[in-house]
Parts: C-alpha cells; structure tokens; sequence
C-alpha cells in the first residue's frame, strides 16, 4: 500500500487528493485562555504545555487575525511559492469562549483570500452543543476538522500529567462532533511519563477505535520554564532514544486504519525551549528515517489492523 510515495495517508496526500494544489495551514492565536489554566479546572495547565500554549509557531495573538495570517503566510511561502490555506486556531484552547466572540474569530480567518479549510484546536470538555452547532455551520461553508488534546487512554497518566478530564468526555465529544458531521483529529503524545510501549500502542488502539478521521503522534518535548521541568530535574522522566522512538511510530502507524489520515508523525519545539530530546531538533531527518524503517520492516499503514475496509 503506498500513498503517492509514502507508506502512511499523509496530510499533504489528502489535502492534494480533497483540493486538487498544495494546502498548508496558517497557524493563528485567537487570544484564547484555557480552563486548565485560568482556574477554571487547574492552574497550573498541562504539565508538558509550554508558556504559548501549544502556539509556540502561530501568529502573535497582540495582532488580530488578519495581520497574524499575512505574517504567517509570508513565511509559509518561503517553503511553498504557491498554495491554498488551512485557517488553523492553534494555541490555547480556540472554543473556550463566548460564541460570539468565537463566530467573529473564525469568519475573519475564513475570509481571507484562498482560505478553503478551517481547523480548531482545543479541549474535549469545551465543547457545548452552542459551539458545536456553531462550528457545524462553519462546516457547511468550508472543510473544517477539530483537533482533541487526548494525549493518552491511560487515566493514571492523564492525572499524572494534569490533564483535566477523563476518558468518557473525550468519547462524549467525538460522538457529539460526528453527530453533526464534523471532522475529528486527536493528538497523542509518546514518551509520557512512566508509560511503556504497549501503554502508548494501547492508546493508538483506543483512538483508532472511535469514529475519528485523523491523529497526530507526537514526540513528548520538555521545554524550559513546564511544570515537567521539575519531574526531570527529580528523575521521574526520561527521554526515548531516537531508535525507540522510530520502533514505536512504525508499530503505531501499522496498526492504524488505512482511511484514517496521520497528520503528524512528531512535533516540533523552539530550539531556545527545548530541553530534550535533543535529537529531535533534527526533523526532516527523523521523518526520513520513518520512511526507511517502514520499508525496512515491509509495513505501511493498517497493516497490522482488522478494522480496515
């Protein structure tokens, strides 16, 4: 099974397959707070989470979201001359607000010229029926997809990590977004705290589980200044090698449903934030070296996975 040249249903693939060009997201900070961190439900946030709040690469949320997209547009297309756009709210949580406010928000993103999808990144417990109508009627307009924060299936780590919600408001979620014909796309990490292969693969099997139309698998980063800084400097977290790391996202990707797109395959951190692991700065060179291993192994997406159609 390959997808153009590759061995997994890439994004790049499906975007090019649904809109016919290159399409690439333009990463937005919509001036949003999140419960985790206001108080609401904890306030310390995630304990992986950075200061930006998983923005650390969108726009500068003291600028509206018009001059964020121009600015983030210009860099895009220093790695792409030309292309059409995903409107992507990424930092913080992008539904934790009054649905006005959010409506404002998401209508001047999708305006702008040659905008053809709409992204939303944020929390399973911040999705009311209000704002899922909402972004159901944004859906009728454009493609829009909404990212979940999962991270884990394993309760005992979701504690560990302050992550504010157990497993069955994720699924009340996701059931309440496919009810209305929307995308779902959830974030797992690997190298959670005490967690072991079989934890994270069990997690892949959880998500892939659902009625869910894409993941992303990242790479835990520690970065300066997380409350996960002092559980390293305490010895309570290591770091997977590059080696288990390429071990488990080619077991990952083998047992995941080949209609389900993997729109991440690691993450990314500032080089002036991030503690370790330090290999993972190298980024094109770890995704080449999942290219290898897949073929190396003979495996590609769904392989190793009964729930294929």
């Amino acid at each position: 099974m390959y997808w153009n040249n590759k061995r997994y249903y890439s994004l790049n693939y499906f975007l090019r397959k649904k809109f016919g060009c290159k399409v690439f997201k333009i990463s937005l900070d919509g001036g949003f707070l999140c419960p985790n961190r206001d108080g609401s439900i904890s306030s310390g946030g995630c304990i992986f989470c950075s200061g930006r709040g998983s923005g650390d690469f969108a726009g500068n949320r003291e600028f509206d979201i018009t001059h964020q997209f121009e600015q983030i547009k210009k860099i895009m297309h220093k790695k792409w001359k030309s292309g059409k756009y995903i409107a992507y709210f990424q930092a913080y949580t992008n539904t934790y607000a009054p649905v006005d406010v959010l409506k404002e928000k998401y209508n001047e993103a999708i305006t702008q010229k040659n905008v053809v999808g709409l992204a939303i990144a944020t929390r399973p417990d911040c999705l009311g029926d209000d704002v899922v109508n909402l972004i159901s009627r944004f859906n009728n307009k454009l493609y829009t997809w909404v990212e979940l924060g999962l991270q884990t299936s394993k309760e005992d780590t979701a504690l560990r990590i302050n992550r504010g919600y157990k497993l069955n408001v994720f699924e009340k979620a996701v059931n309440s977004l496919r009810k209305n014909n929307i995308d779902v796309v959830v974030h797992i990490i690997f190298g959670l705290p005490g967690e072991t292969k079989e934890d994270m693969l069990n997690t892949v099997k959880y998500v892939t589980s659902r009625d869910i139309q894409g993941v992303k698998f990242h790479l835990l980063h520690l970065m300066k200044n997380t409350p996960m800084e002092r559980m390293y400097n305490s010895g309570e977290l290591r770091f997977l090698s590059q080696s288990e790391y390429l071990d488990i996202i080619c077991s990952a990707i083998s047992i995941t449903p080949r209609d389900i797109v993997i729109h991440r395959l690691t993450g990314d951190a500032p080089r002036d934030l991030l503690i370790g692991p330090q290999w993972s700065l190298k980024k094109w060179e770890i995704l080449n070296s999942i290219d290898r291993e897949l073929e190396n192994r003979n495996i590609y997406q769904g392989i190793f996975c009964t729930k294929n159609s």
